[in-house]
């Protein structure tokens, strides 16, 4: 039984996590993408934004104890099953 955090749970979170900075630094008018259309960086943000943030909550992310815990009985139960 594993008790430890996912590498696809730590980099999705970190994706997002960069997302969203991103995003921060473009609503307070920094230039995150050297383009010179504010709109199309704008809209490339945000975009970014909304794909990270959903590749990051796709799959379950376990943080807690509890719930690697309950990932880990999942796994057991799924192993016997096949």
């Amino acid at each position: 039984m594993s008790n430890k955090i996912s590498a696809g749970t730590i980099a999705r979170t970190v994706v997002l996590l960069l997302a969203l900075v991103n995003q921060v630094l473009s609503m307070l008018g920094i230039q995150t993408i050297p383009i010179a259309d504010e709109d199309v960086n704008t809209l490339i943000a945000t975009g970014w934004t909304i794909a990270a943030s959903l590749a990051a909550w796709w799959k379950n992310n376990s943080f807690t104890q509890a719930a690697l815990a309950g990932d880990a009985l999942k796994d057991e139960i799924r192993a016997r099953e096949e």
